[in-house]
């Protein structure tokens, strides 16, 4: 499969994986291979990378996290930064990220603060990480319940993307990842949305080209707009409603928290319906959408106290601007436009949409 590459770095698949990595590890010399893991990536995952790993006379430690996003924390950082130093790091040290997304996020936002930056490598292993922090540079830590609010954009010096380590997910933490596919269907190509749309019938090979095209249409994206001045914003459709329910649902202790991929695939139904309503998507089109969605992910009740707070948390959006808040919406299927405003009395009609679908 092609290597893909990015501004600053380049994403390597499956059979040129270990390859690449032990290249590079031979070519740099680093002083110490670092090597971040969760609770089960350490146990699931970190046993089949040491055994393709070629360190030599390089000193490897492994350092553990627990796993989930409640633990995306500044304070998780500072154990890894204290870690770091109490093993010696330097300015050639190494990090790899071996995980998924709070792995990734929060593993390249300690080696990109670390002595003012450090090298690091993304091993992504969950279908999420793979096909939305591969690529883009993006890393950081939630500021309690609010997702991603501290962090700089600083890109791995390359990502290693073996979809074996998929084998090794639960099916919940598979759909997790599909949302962010859809997406990238929905805001950039039909074909690609209409072809992700039997992911139920898809055999592991297909999955496989469907992730190298979910990191190319990513690539393309961040490459022609790597600062999210205009472009890159569409990469958060469903994200500003998805964030503030993944956000609620985190932070409140009656409900069941959402995976990110779960509360992505309701915010993408409810930004469908307000571009419905604000942009003209076809009424087809925004039952394509709707239906799509639903083939995968169970819908979860929003009542309306619920609905009063995630429309609050709206205003901690990072695409917001002089306190108005900005939504990604559709025009068509693969035709995203930015900064569209809309008013809390048509968010609350989104929430009865989707709360009386069948």
């Amino acid at each position: 499969m092609t290597s893909i590459t990015t501004k600053n770095s380049v994403v390597h698949f499956n059979t040129k994986v270990y390859k690449e990595l032990n290249t590079y590890i031979k070519h740099t010399n680093p002083s110490i291979i670092f090597i971040l893991v969760d609770t089960n990536t350490h146990n699931f995952c970190l046993p089949n990378f040491l055994a393709r790993l070629e360190s030599e006379d390089i000193v490897v430690e492994v350092m553990e996290m627990p796993e989930g996003e409640d633990h995306k924390t500044i304070d998780i950082c500072t154990g890894v930064w204290e870690a770091l130093s109490e093993y010696n790091a330097d300015r050639k040290s190494l990090l790899i990220n071996l995980g998924g997304g709070v792995v990734t996020d929060l593993g390249g936002f300690v080696a990109s603060t670390y002595m003012r930056g450090i090298d690091y490598i993304n091993v992504p292993t969950s279908l999420l990480a793979m096909v939305d922090a591969s690529v883009g540079g993006k890393t950081g830590v939630d500021l309690g319940v609010l997702k991603n609010q501290i962090g700089v954009v600083s890109e791995a010096s390359m990502v290693l993307i073996d979809t074996s380590f998929l084998e090794t997910l639960p099916p919940n933490q598979m759909i997790s990842g599909y949302a962010e596919m859809l997406k990238h269907g929905l805001i950039y190509d039909k074909d690609y949305w209409k072809s992700l749309v039997n992911f139920e019938s898809l055999d592991i090979s297909e999955l496989d080209n469907l992730i190298h095209d979910s990191v190319t249409i990513k690539n393309k994206v961040v490459t022609e707009d790597p600062k999210e001045l205009g472009l890159r914003k569409i990469l958060n459709f469903g994200h500003t409603l998805g964030h503030a329910i993944e956000s609620y649902f985190l932070g409140n202790a009656d409900k069941t928290p959402l995976l990110h991929g779960e509360a992505i695939a309701i915010g993408m139904i409810l930004e469908s319906y307000l571009s419905n309503k604000t942009q003209g998507l076809p009424d087809n089109e925004l039952q394509d959408i709707t239906e799509g969605i639903l083939k995968t992910f169970s819908k979860t009740e929003i009542n309306k106290n619920d609905q009063e707070i995630i429309i609050d948390l709206l205003k901690h959006d990072k695409k917001n601007s002089h306190g108005v808040i900005k939504f990604v919406l559709l025009k068509t299927i693969g035709e995203p436009k930015i900064d569209c405003q809309v008013n809390n009395d048509l968010i609350t009609k989104a929430f009865a949409y989707y709360n009386n679908l069948t």
